[in-house]
């Protein structure tokens, strides 16, 4: 088959897709997305939107009868019915196998622990009442805890103080299954997004690392190369690769890691997807992400993921103190300087931490886009409409 004529279908029509429908604009390639929002922010550059629930057999079928190949760009998607999918013959990328691991949290711990992939002490629990029991287990004065489904973008994730919980039981935040992990001290937080393709050709992007947003727990704030010597650098990448693989996983996949005060390196969590801590890749990197993800659809060759030039990428979040349209302060300003490169996600309205858009700065050392950066995280705001 003629990979140009690759017709791809996307479950999710957010920004991620819509980036993803953007790097494939240059091939010709057919994409076809699955959404119930008939603004989403793939409307109106996919060649057809499914209006349907990512839940909905029906509605996914309906998208694999137009499509040779299924990705996803979301994790909260009926797996069930990809696994029917795909023990019927369709082309799932990455299969929904390593979807059912990720979308539960206590499995994907069990995975690492499973095939020796360093990652924090964790316990298991159903209900709010095993937490006094589990917590006699956690060694640290902190500890996280997650709901082992339908967290996401920092929701379902709480940090907490264990003395706190065990005083007044009643603070227990979850009464469903969870995590609770050891808390683990760090110095960065590091991100390694891994490729692979279908004939298992793996490739790594630079380490970049991480700030975020304390309130909703997302990426505010991302350097790339991340500043880490080579030798951590290489422990990070072969960490990154050797979790990808006991995955069996064929795609992008985003590692997410904690770089403690001993340099050592634990996996926190896998998105078997393109990823927030990639985006910096469109201008940064000769092949972005989402190029790399439309190429292993296509099964086209991997594409290089050397580095152009140090990046810093911002995420632009909603402002807190209103929803509804908007402008944005500072545009003009921004604009006019040199290797900055504004991302708007097509979303009419202003929403209070809403993923709204990212912005990516180029220097010639990270320490001046560093400090551009700032300069641009400053001058940027989300105002309602006069």
């Amino acid at each position: 088959m003629n990979p140009l004529n690759t017709r791809i279908g996307i479950l999710g029509g957010g920004q991620l897709g819509r980036m993803m429908i953007e790097e494939s604009l240059r091939l010709n390639l057919s994409i076809h997305v699955l959404e119930n929002d008939i603004n989403c922010p793939c409307a109106g550059i996919c060649d057809s939107l499914i209006l349907g629930s990512l839940q909905d057999e029906v509605a996914i079928r309906k998208l694999a009868e137009i499509t040779d190949v299924i990705t996803y760009e979301i994790e909260h998607v009926n797996t069930a019915a990809l696994l029917r999918l795909e023990a019927e013959g369709k082309t799932i990328i990455p299969s929904p196998k390593i979807l059912q691991i990720i979308q539960d949290k206590g499995l994907q711990k069990q995975f690492y622990l499973n095939n020796n992939i360093p990652s924090s002490v964790f316990v298991l629990v159903n209900n709010k009442n095993e937490w006094e029991g589990a917590l006699a287990q956690i060694n640290s004065h902190k500890f996280a805890a997650k709901t082992r489904t339908d967290g996401y973008d920092g929701k379902g994730v709480m940090l907490l103080n264990k003395a706190d919980i065990l005083d007044n039981l009643n603070a227990i935040p979850f009464d469903v299954p969870c995590v609770l992990e050891e808390f683990i001290p760090c110095q960065k937080e590091l991100s390694v997004i891994v490729a692979r393709d279908r004939q298992g050709n793996t490739i790594c992007y630079p380490s970049v690392e991480m700030e975020f947003d304390p309130i909703a727990n997302l990426v505010t704030f991302l350097l790339c190369p991340a500043q880490i010597d080579k030798t951590i650098e290489a422990k990070a990448e072969e960490i990154a690769i050797r979790a990808v693989k006991a995955l069996d996983g064929i795609g992008i996949f985003a590692v997410e890691m904690f770089l403690t005060p001993d340099n050592d390196i634990l996996v926190n969590e896998i998105a078997p997807r393109v990823h927030n801590s990639g985006h910096h890749s469109i201008e940064a990197c000769y092949t972005s992400q989402f190029e790399q993800l439309i190429r292993i659809l296509a099964n086209i060759p991997l594409g290089s993921t050397k580095t152009i030039q140090p990046a810093v990428m911002i995420n632009l979040l909603g402002a807190d103190d209103f929803s509804g349209t908007y402008e944005i302060d500072g545009l003009e300003e921004i604009s006019a300087m040199e290797a900055v490169y504004v991302h708007l996600y097509g979303k009419s309205e202003n929403k209070p931490k809403r993923k709204m858009g990212h912005i990516t700065i180029l220097a010639e050392t990270a320490e001046e886009a560093h400090k551009k950066a700032q300069k641009v995280n400053a001058l940027v705001r989300f105002k309602p409409n006069k």
